[in-house]
């Protein structure tokens, strides 16, 4: 296995219905009891009457348990969008779904405006199948508002064993009125690559996240394509709409294009949370040019991968600015079973660029069609910057701000994928004008 990292740590993701995020697993590297000043202890002792006075006066009988959850969820919800309390269930669930699948009806959700709303559907899922849209607002789920509801409890709601049934509301842009979709649950298998020759030397790959094999089958896909037509050309790589995942993969991934350098590091204020990622020399060498895709829905991994190359000056990233998803989220268990998801530290690309709230900006701005051309594309995407309480990317003014067919392998025709169709534009080009410099006159 590669020395690809300067600390022994684990790195894990958080796949769940939401938008997926990189996450170190911190076991034991974060101290749980410090000392504490004066004045927090005075606050803490606030919280300690309050509870002991709910359990004494309320109306009813209550649970101690889920007051205490109840208080540290509201707590980590005052930070950032990515920092959450995990029940002793859903923290189980966490660890399963880095395997790549997860139960559920398969569509990430975030918050906007207060709003539960769609992320984007997951391809060959009852979400995708039952014609639920990025921007749509989900309003009820089995019948229960969602108003002021957190992801957490969202994503609960939404899961459930496989073949059963839940109903959602939702509101569209050019609904008159709310509607009700039903959808039969299911096991969703993510499968993170796919592949095909756009023209004969010419590659694609698209990655839709990173999961535990997602290296992996890359790797399968670069020895087929390279093997079809002899030597490529060229090689797409899209990763718009990718939300992320594995740190690990992201960063193997971008390896896989490096043979030296700094893929990307991050800084927290604990020691632990600095660390550095470094490509290896490869056994099999890469040399063609390569065209990047990405878009709004490309975040957390995907930008990782995106501003490596960038930066490196191995691809061009064409496509529009994406997400700008560069935090870091720390797993810590806790005694009982559950555990918080914690923000602890911010991603920067080789140079120095902070991915946070900024996102990576395209060499080459192509926009996607018109979202009256695409069925199933909102007419705003939602990045970062959009989210509540979003962490500050450097130089931003901190501000209260506003929440923000089956999957196969064949590529859209060009006709329907602008960017797509300008990259291996741009691909055949290359080759033209190396050919022409490559020319001495007679």
């Amino acid at each position: 296995m590669r020395n690809w990292m300067t600390r022994n740590h684990k790195v894990l993701a958080v796949p769940l219905l939401f938008l997926i995020l990189g996450v170190f697993f911190g076991w034991g590297r974060i101290h749980r009891v410090s000392a504490v000043t004066d004045s927090t202890y005075e606050k803490l002792k606030v919280l300690a009457d309050v509870l002991a006075i709910v359990e004494r006066n309320y109306v009813e009988p209550v649970k101690v348990n889920k007051l205490v959850h109840g208080a540290i969820n509201g707590m980590l919800e005052t930070l950032d969008p990515h920092s959450a309390f995990m029940s002793p269930e859903m923290f189980k669930e966490m660890q399963v779904e880095t395997k790549g699948s997860f139960g559920g009806v398969g569509f990430e959700i975030t918050i906007r405006d207060k709003v539960l709303t769609v992320v984007a559907p997951i391809e060959d899922t009852p979400a995708s199948r039952a014609g639920i849209q990025s921007g749509d607002q989900i309003l009820r789920i089995d019948g229960k508002s969602t108003k002021d509801m957190n992801l957490m409890d969202a994503v609960k709601l939404l899961r459930g064993p496989q073949g059963t049934q839940v109903s959602i509301t939702i509101m569209r842009s050019g609904f008159t009125e709310p509607k009700d979709i039903s959808m039969v649950r299911a096991v969703i298998p993510i499968r993170s690559v796919r592949s095909r020759m756009l023209e004969e030397g010419y590659g694609y790959i698209k990655i839709t996240q990173f999961i535990e094999k997602t290296h992996a089958d890359m790797k399968a896909a670069l020895d087929r394509l390279e093997s079809k037509e002899g030597t490529l050309r060229g090689l797409v790589l899209d990763l718009r709409n990718n939300p992320g995942g594995l740190l690990e993969q992201a960063v193997n991934v971008a390896d896989e294009f490096l043979d030296s350098g700094l893929i990307v590091y991050t800084e927290g204020r604990v020691e632990g949370q600095k660390m550095k990622f470094y490509a290896q020399k490869n056994v099999k060498v890469h040399e063609y040019p390569m065209m990047v895709l990405v878009n709004a829905g490309s975040a957390s991994g995907s930008e990782i991968v995106a501003g490596a190359l960038q930066d490196h000056g191995r691809a061009v990233i064409l496509g529009t600015q994406t997400f700008g998803k560069g935090s870091v989220q720390t797993i810590i268990p806790l005694e009982d079973g559950s555990g918080i998801r914690l923000t602890t530290a911010r991603y920067y690309t080789p140079n120095g660029r902070s991915i946070q709230a900024h996102g990576i900006i395209p060499d080459i701005i192509v926009a996607d069609l018109p979202p009256e051309s695409r069925p199933g594309v909102a007419p705003r995407s939602i990045r970062e910057k959009d989210l509540e309480h979003h962490l500050p990317g450097e130089g931003e003014k901190p501000s209260p701000g506003k929440a923000g067919k089956r999957e196969s392998d064949l590529v859209p025709e060009f006709r329907d994928d602008p960017p797509l169709e300008r990259a291996l534009e741009l691909l055949k080009t290359w080759q033209i004008l190396n050919k022409v410099a490559g020319k001495k006159p007679s």
